[in-house]
């Protein structure tokens, strides 16, 4: 009889344990994997080059290709973030340092290599490729109304995911980073501690006196 008074209590916990298994099959699949606070939708980078061939000479490019150069640029928007390569058959050339002067005009320098772009330089051509990369957050923002208040949505992160993405000024520091400084100038990295530690408090000298005028009226 103690058996069959214990049967009952095993199949109740039997059936406890397939619930709770089959609940967290549920969860897993509305929710994802377990992540922790970490947010589901994170900023993703995406790189565009833009490409223009320019007629070069042995003494490099003519003024009408720096005209088209120039123009070009502007047309893009070029500017910080942005990275500037030369493709020339033979290695740089004069048509390289004209190409960086006018990526000077717009506060660029050149960047060595080049990406792999279609199709080969014609002898006699440069070819300039701009580099452009965007940062943005697929996905935000994400509502499911049938998220529990308990767990963590996939909407989590989402405003200050996008919001980073969308301020970065070159998102390939979200990838890359960037390189430290290989020295360190001691006395500029004290100074603000210096001048903290020597500014005397404002209340030192105490207030001072004010008069306040009325207008008459």
């Amino acid at each position: 009889m103690a058996r069959l008074k214990s049967l009952p209590l095993l199949l109740a916990a039997g059936g406890l344990a397939l619930t709770a298994t089959a609940a967290d099959a549920r969860h897993r699949e509305r929710h994802g994997p377990e992540r922790g606070l970490d947010s589901l939708n994170q900023p993703v980078v995406q790189r565009t080059d833009f490409v223009l061939d320019l007629a070069g000479r042995d003494g490099g490019l003519p003024a009408l290709e720096r005209g088209r150069l120039r123009g070009w640029f502007a047309s893009l928007g070029l500017g910080y973030g942005d990275r500037v390569f030369v493709d020339e058959p033979y290695g740089p050339g004069p048509a390289t340092s004209d190409v960086a002067r006018v990526a000077a005009e717009f506060g660029l320098l050149l960047n060595d290599g080049a990406p792999v772009t279609a199709g080969a330089v014609q002898p006699g051509n440069v070819r300039v490729i701009v580099s452009r990369s965007t940062a943005s957050v697929p996905g935000c923002p994400f509502a499911d109304n049938g998220r529990g208040p308990s767990s963590t949505s996939a909407n989590y992160g989402c405003a200050v995911n996008s919001n980073f993405a969308a301020m970065v000024a070159d998102p390939q520091d979200l990838v890359l980073g960037q390189a430290g400084s290989v020295s360190v100038d001691g006395t500029v990295a004290t100074k603000a501690i210096k001048v903290y530690r020597e500014t005397p408090p404002t209340g030192t000298k105490g207030l001072q006196d004010s008069q306040i005028r009325g207008s008459g009226h």
